[in-house]
């Protein structure tokens, strides 16, 4: 079972955790620094996560470029350019066995909720709670899977997931989980794991900022 697990490749799909590029809906109440601090830790959360979940490969798929922040274990590939869709298809696309991607507004992940096998079913789904989802694993990655869905809207979710069900695929759901975007989201999901790095430098923020 150990071997059959690893097999997957973990796929990290993320932005350069830069003031006024990520987690602009966090603005305000938290400057684009704070804003930019949070989703460095949790990518930084993330990233951990995965590095500690069997896999065949690891791979962070990026916008920017990796710092500090990035653990050994990783290669590090471009996103394309295009939609939402399109850099998460050119993602499976660059696979050539199982893969499962996770985005990095999730910090609350686990190496047991990323720990995936195949064996009896063709896709993986978790669903978020703003309607989108979190992770897509496909045991044979078909970039057509993802191209022309729309992306960041209240149905995305049920759309890709549809799309996955309409190829005849046997799709396994994970647990819902909530993406981090707002300033209420980030209470949320740090609650969840107080222990983590993104509920330690929400606090610090917190307590800069007399929130």
């Amino acid at each position: 079972m150990t071997t059959r697990l690893a097999m997957t490749t973990l796929l990290v799909i993320a932005k350069e955790p830069r003031p006024g590029r990520v987690k602009t809906r966090l603005t305000p109440p938290f400057t684009p620094d704070d804003a930019a601090a949070l989703a460095e830790a949790a990518l930084v959360d993330t990233l951990c996560a995965v590095a500690a979940t069997p896999a065949r490969r690891r791979v962070l798929v990026l916008d920017g470029e990796p710092g500090r922040w990035l653990p050994p274990g990783f290669d590090v590939a471009a996103q394309c350019a295009g939609g939402l869709d399109e850099r998460l298809a050119a993602a499976f696309a660059g696979c050539d066995g199982p893969a499962l991607l996770i985005g990095m507004d999730t910090p609350q992940v686990t190496p047991a909720l990323l720990t995936v096998d195949f064996t009896g079913c063709d896709a993986y789904f978790g669903p978020a709670e703003d309607g989108g989802f979190w992770a897509l694993g496909l045991a044979e990655p078909d970039p057509r899977l993802l191209r022309g869905v729309p992306m960041s809207t209240p149905v995305t979710g049920a759309v890709q997931r549809e799309r996955l069900v309409s190829a005849g695929l046997r799709v396994r759901d994970l647990p819902r989980l909530r993406d981090v975007d707002t300033a209420y989201d980030a209470e949320l999901v740090a609650a969840d794991v107080p222990d983590g790095r993104f509920a330690a430098e929400l606090a610090r923020l917190t307590a800069v900022t007399g929130r």
